[in-house]
C-alpha cells in the first residue's frame, strides 16, 4: 500500500487528522478548505486503505469520529513530513 495513489484531498485530510487529532466530518470541513463532497470522498478513501479509523460518536451517532490509524502508518514506514510533502503543505514559520 502506498500514499502516492491518494488524491490531494485525502492527503490534506490525513494531515489535518494527524495534526489536530480525531474529528467529525463537519469539524474537518470547517478546518480545511475543501468541499463537503471532497472531505467525504477523502475519508472514504482513507478508511478503505485503513489509514484512518471510523469511530462511533456516542454523543451524535449521525457524525462519526475519524482518527489516524497510527499502526498502519507505522507499518508503511511513512512520516507525517512525507505526507505534508506529498500534499505540498508547508507550515508557516512565525
Amino acid at each position: 500500500m502506498s500514499l502516492s495513489g491518494l488524491p490531494m484531498s485525502a492527503l490534506i485530510v490525513l494531515n489535518e487528522l494527524a495534526t489536530k487529532g480525531p474529528m467529525t466530518p463537519k469539524q474537518l470541513r470547517n478546518e480545511v478548505t475543501l468541499s463537503p463532497r471532497s472531505v467525504s470522498d477523502a475519508l472514504r478513501r482513507l478508511t478503505d486503505k485503513s489509514l484512518c479509523k471510523r469511530i462511533p460518536n456516542l454523543q451524535d451517532m449521525r457524525q462519526p469520529i475519524y482518527s489516524v490509524n497510527m499502526h498502519v502508518i507505522r507499518e508503511l514506514n511513512v512520516s507525517f513530513e512525507q505526507i505534508r510533502t506529498l500534499a505540498q503543505i508547508y507550515m508557516k514559520v512565525a
